[in-house]
């Protein structure tokens, strides 16, 4: 899709027709399939949306992972963020790859060295703007994920749009992404099911009911969609289970298990399988690169950062540390990260001049 945009701008997408402007739009963690079963919540996104109008996100099915491989055009296995955690293995710490650039010590051109979109379409004369949270401008997931592009704060997500239709409008040839995450927290925070959740994707819908300026290419996608785990799917893994285990990162739907020096491989993978049978697979390192999971291609970093053992929740299911100290991260309804169509379809939608 990145290489699309560009390629639009010149007519030259096989994909696309040409834009004199092109905007990405990014609605965080919104499914295809959660879209399509909200479908009058969303008359103006699911009325512009086809049959053919899916994507699919890589895995993990994570943000950091996700959205990174959307302003890239690689896999994780490529640009190296393969988790919401990863371990640095150099320093033997776990560092966070969305909001713990900073406080974990992490360069962003050395962690994450593809070049991205707006980089490309920079250096080939194309004018790139970036439109999102003010919070959210000078972060290392930014300078990771969207450098080349001039950021521009918009408070709402109808500020947001406007001003992301603004700029591709008075700045002809140019590249803009219009961030907009109100899906993902209301689903995190009370579920896809929830009134909350809806009222954040009604919101987003009225704000791209806005007309689009002539030339101007739009794409509504999302970085992943979301499943709802209810308590009772929960795993939480005991001493016993995690014995063997040094460090445990990812995310509760798609966990990388970091194992002492010592540690019996398969006695851990025994011992994971049988607590979390029904709820989640459990695989190696060896196993998730050659079935291509990261990619067809993964760097020495990247594998590096990819966990000796994975463990994939099935279904609706989330796996938790049961020894950490704080367990507050359980109170999360609307969860991510691993294989399910829920969490993998996501929207591809067309509007303006890209409209099918």
């Amino acid at each position: 899709m990145a290489d699309d945009l560009s390629a639009a701008l010149r007519g030259e997408s096989a994909e696309l027709p040409r834009a004199e402007s092109v905007v990405l739009v990014v609605v965080d963690g919104l499914g295809a399939i959660s879209l399509r079963g909200h479908a009058g919540h969303a008359r103006r996104l699911s009325g512009a949306m086809t049959k053919r109008d899916v994507a699919y996100s890589v895995f993990p099915s994570t943000t950091a992972a996700a959205l990174t491989s959307l302003v890239t055009g690689v896999w994780p296995g490529e640009h190296g963020l393969v988790g919401y955690r990863v371990l640095d293995r150099e320093r033997d710490v776990l560092v966070n790859q969305l909001s713990g650039w900073e406080s974990d010590g992490l360069d962003p051109l050395v962690w994450q060295p593809v070049p991205t979109v707006f980089e490309r379409a920079v250096a080939s004369g194309h004018e790139a703007f970036a439109v999102g949270l003010a919070a959210y401008a000078t972060s290392g997931f930014t300078k990771a994920t969207l450098r080349g592009a001039a950021f521009v704060p918009a408070a709402t997500p109808e500020e947001r749009v406007e001003a992301a239709f603004a700029l591709a409008h008075d700045h002809p040839g140019s590249i803009v992404y219009c961030y907009l995450p109100e899906v993902d927290k209301a689903g995190h925070r009370y579920g896809i099911a929830s009134a909350e959740w809806v009222g954040a994707l009604e919101r987003l819908d009225a704000a791209l009911g806005v007309r689009v300026p002539s030339g101007v290419g739009v794409i509504v996608t999302s970085d992943h969609g979301m499943v709802d785990v209810p308590a009772h799917r929960q795993a939480a893994l005991d001493e016993s289970q995690l014995r063997g285990v040094r460090h445990l990162g990812g995310e509760p739907r798609m966990l990388h298990a970091y194992l002492e020096p010592d540690a019996d491989e398969r006695a851990v993978i025994a011992g994971l399988r049988a607590g979390l049978e029904g709820a989640a697979d459990v695989v190696t390192r060896g196993e998730a690169l050659r079935a291509g999971l990261f990619g067809p291609t993964v760097t020495a970093a990247a594998s590096d950062r990819v966990g000796d053992v994975l463990v994939i929740a099935r279904a609706a299911w989330a796996v938790y540390d049961g020894t950490a100290a704080d367990q507050r991260n359980r109170g999360m309804v609307g969860q991510h990260g691993a294989m399910t169509d829920e969490e993998t379809r996501v929207p591809l939608i067309r509007l303006g001049a890209f409209a099918r």
